[in-house]
């Protein structure tokens, strides 16, 4: 298994009035590709 580029834990992001994101655990490695999709499809 390769290292990761990228490694977050425990990430939460809050705007006014909503958790955008709640305890996000997220690994990327090389050749990876990941995105985040809000409800109404942004990302």
């Amino acid at each position: 298994m390769q290292k990761a580029l990228l490694e977050v834990h425990n990430l939460t992001k809050i705007f006014p009035g909503i958790r955008a994101l709640d305890d996000v655990h997220l690994s990327i490695r090389s050749g990876e590709v990941h995105a985040l999709i809000g409800e109404n499809g942004a990302g």
